[in-house]
């Protein structure tokens, strides 16, 4: 409105010390004074006054928020029940440090296949814990776990070491240790 006031005032030459010549005052004074929701519609430009934004839930009921994290790779198959942010305890059927795959999914077919070729006498895997973390995982024994790393492990009642995050205790004598637990593990039927 002051602009269109403005504008009237040079057209009338009211106002004399204005970098807005006279024409041009006319031509805004026009402008302003015009119905702008019919000139847009006469030019072909279309702006609703009100904008009503309604968020669509379309995930499925029932189902669990989305995690934001997604595992690399090919995804493991229910049967291997991976856990992010997981450790699980038990007795070393395969040592991970020298036993690499390329992923989670590698990481439980190895102790699937595992458990269907143990002989009658010896441990079947039936929990395996893998290193998706390029950085390698953190664990509280002497070793530098790598990226990649896949332990094979088995125990008659599987515990859990850590789950989602260590604990502030556990990380105030553990200055090194994340927040989060980095391995990704699972427990499968022997």
């Amino acid at each position: 409105m002051e602009k269109l006031k403005e504008a009237k005032q040079l057209t009338l030459g009211i106002i004399l010390n204005s970098t807005v010549s006279q024409g041009e005052a006319g031509m805004l004074t026009r402008a302003l004074e015009s119905d702008w929701s019919r000139l847009s519609e006469d030019i072909g430009l279309w702006i609703p006054v009100d904008i009503d934004v309604e968020e669509h839930d379309d995930k499925p009921e029932g189902e669990a928020e989305f995690d934001e994290e997604i595992l690399a790779g090919r995804q493991p198959p229910p049967e291997c029940h991976a856990e992010l942010h997981t450790d699980y305890d038990g007795a070393a059927v395969r040592w991970g440090l020298t036993h690499h795959k390329e992923s989670a999914y590698d990481c439980c077919q190895a102790c699937l296949d595992h458990a269907r070729n143990a002989k009658p006498d010896q441990k079947k895997c039936n929990i395996w814990v893998y290193c998706p973390s390029e950085m390698g995982c953190h664990s509280p024994d002497i070793y530098e776990h790598k990226h990649m790393e896949c332990w094979l492990k088995s125990a008659e009642n599987p515990r859990l070491n850590f789950k989602d995050n260590y604990p502030e205790s556990y990380r105030d004598s553990h200055p090194n240790a994340p927040v989060k637990v980095p391995w990704v593990s699972g427990v499968v039927s022997a």
